[in-house]
């Protein structure tokens, strides 16, 4: 006897496959790509299949919950119109995010294009760098993206509002686990030279 096929089985299985790369979140335009009618993204959250996270974003309901979700669905939200996220996680997160101080930032900061717009306000649990990233600068977190660690570093000198203590700690702590070195901060092109003797100076003796 021929087995019997749920008719969306096939949709369930492409969107599963994008959800498993962010963590069990996933977009409506993906959802519409795996093969999910728009209209019908209400009743899969009504039944329980889906939870709406914010405008556009979806986690599937019984996928197991992961460190930093919230970092999947941030980043999600930051999509432009080809569903493509430009928000890259930066600053004092990206610290937090590779362990290189004690800073424990209450936002979750996020570089995003010069050009980024919302017509909502900003969720006040983000707070937005407008900036221009190269591929070299930042590094696929499974689902996120993330400056690297001496781009990070760099930022917070120049920006200048974080303690020295803190920026000494990650400095020195990055050096000690290889993530940059003297060599690679004085062969990047797009710090200043201020902000390269700054961190030359907190690895001074390490």
């Amino acid at each position: 006897m021929p087995t019997i096929q749920h008719p969306y089985k096939k949709s369930f299985d492409r969107l599963f496959e994008i959800a498993e790369r962010q963590q069990g979140y996933f977009t409506a335009k993906q959802a519409e790509a795996a093969g999910f009618d728009e209209k019908n993204h209400y009743y899969h959250v009504r039944c329980g299949n889906w939870i709406r996270e914010c405008r556009g974003v979806y986690r599937l309901s019984k996928f197991p919950i992961t460190e930093r979700p919230d970092m999947i669905a941030w980043s999600l939200w930051s999509r432009d119109r080809t569903d493509k996220p430009q928000g890259v996680y930066s600053h004092e997160t990206a610290l937090s995010f590779y362990n290189l101080s004690d800073l424990n930032p209450p936002k979750l900061h996020m570089t995003v294009p010069p050009d980024f717009r919302r017509s909502a306000p900003i969720p006040q649990v983000l707070v937005l760098h407008r900036g221009i990233l190269y591929e070299d600068e930042i590094e696929d977190a499974r689902g996120f993206w993330v400056t690297k660690p001496l781009k990070t570093i760099a930022d917070l000198v120049a920006a200048g509002y974080v303690e020295d203590t803190f920026l000494r700690q990650a400095a020195r702590e990055a050096l000690q686990r290889g993530l940059i070195s003297q060599s690679k901060i004085a062969a990047d092109t797009r710090i200043s030279d201020d902000v390269k003797k700054k961190i030359l100076e907190f690895i001074k003796d390490h």
